[in-house]
């Protein structure tokens, strides 16, 4: 996942257990992994060692979210909802016919929208980018990382309530 240095949208609520997540890992999580990795140590030859490993991993995997969160949350605008005018930006639900589907989805971070079930597409994503700025009512199009060309027509954008 490429890290980015532009802002992210986030509400309060999701800004909140962010950096709950962030505090527990950087605490308990690392205690917790530190004492997994110097049991298995004492059980002896470390190159045939599977608890050892596997913890060393799970070391790595958590302090790749560790970073993850860290950058998030150094970039996010944290904040109510967009207004309610029906323009396209990060914080808003959108209702749109996407290559013959209709489909409703979060434009913003997949982080604000866990819980709700709601597909959520980046801004910088080639459907979010062609997206922002638009209102309700538009038809624009994008082109798919294949080469492919996708319309969309926008029904509706409202801002994301969790």
């Amino acid at each position: 996942m490429a890290e980015t240095t532009s802002a992210t949208w986030l509400t309060q609520e999701a800004h909140d257990r962010l950096k709950a997540e962030l505090e527990h890992l950087k605490t308990v999580g690392r205690a917790e992994i530190a004492d997994r990795i110097e049991a298995a140590r004492a059980e002896g030859d470390l190159r045939e060692n599977g608890g050892y490993h596997a913890a060393r991993e799970e070391q790595a995997k958590q302090e790749a979210r560790i970073r993850q969160l860290e950058e998030l949350l150094r970039n996010a605008v944290v904040g109510e909802a967009p207004p309610d005018d029906g323009v396209v930006e990060p914080g808003m639900v959108v209702v749109a016919t996407v290559g013959g589907e209709r489909m409703t989805f979060l434009v913003g971070n997949r982080e604000v929208a866990e819980g709700t079930g709601l597909e959520v597409y980046s801004d910088k994503s080639p459907l979010g980018a062609a997206l922002v700025g638009r209102s309700a009512g538009e038809t624009t199009s994008y082109t798919t990382p294949t080469g492919r060309t996708i319309e969309v027509v926008i029904h509706e954008a409202k801002p994301f309530q969790h």
